[in-house]
């Protein structure tokens, strides 16, 4: 791990070769009643640039850097945000902020992009992650840089050809899309999950 915690990536495939060796394969969203749908981001959409995905959580943020400005997606940098339950909200939420604005700056990054809010019945875990996604959103408002927001199936769909995909398989995509030699956090993988689908489906 480099030094800032901070994980350095080495890309080493091309990103369309993998994404067609894992649709011959069937290992690309493969769930016992369905056939993989993956295929190759199309050169007519998607957002060449860098990214800073992130998925939101009180005490669980995950965060990604991406640069998709060249032919293969790179990571720059990831980090996990964990915060133990004794660490108060509002100290929780500024840990969230200061993260995003310095990994943005850092990184000079162009767009923000995130998970939409699911449906959830429980009221407490709606403020939470409400407080959590608005941390993050106002970084990129004070940085004066864009937000896209995608529901969690497309998400899914974008990076694993499957709309219902586990995290570990999500996961596991991420690792070969971007050439990673050790496994990502699950939290990191799910926010680099959300960069790549902006980089490759946004309009």
């Amino acid at each position: 791990m480099a030094a800032g915690g901070h994980r350095p990536v080495v890309a080493r495939r091309n990103t369309r070769a993998l994404w067609t060796e894992a649709v011959r394969s069937g290992s690309v969203g493969r769930t016992p009643s369905a056939k993989p749908r993956a295929r190759p981001p199309t050169a007519s959409r998607g957002f060449q640039g860098i990214i800073l995905g992130i998925d939101p959580s009180l005490r669980g943020t995950g965060l990604a850097v991406v640069d998709t400005r060249g032919a293969e997606p790179r990571l720059l940098a990831s980090l996990t945000l964990r915060m133990h339950a004794s660490v108060p909200t509002h100290v929780c939420l500024a840990r969230i902020h200061e993260a995003a604005l310095r990994l943005a700056a850092e990184h000079k990054a162009q767009a923000f992009a995130l998970e939409a809010t699911v449906y959830v019945q429980n009221l407490r875990t709606v403020h939470i992650l409400g407080a959590s996604r608005g941390a993050a959103l106002a970084a990129a408002g004070a940085l004066g840089l864009p937000v896209a927001e995608y529901a969690p199936s497309r998400i899914k769909q974008a990076v694993t050809g499957n709309g219902k995909a586990s995290k570990e398989q999500v996961e596991g995509m991420i690792r070969k899309v971007l050439g990673l030699d050790q496994r990502l956090p699950l939290d990191e993988s799910d926010a680099a999950a959300a960069a790549l689908c902006h980089g490759w489906s946004a309009r």
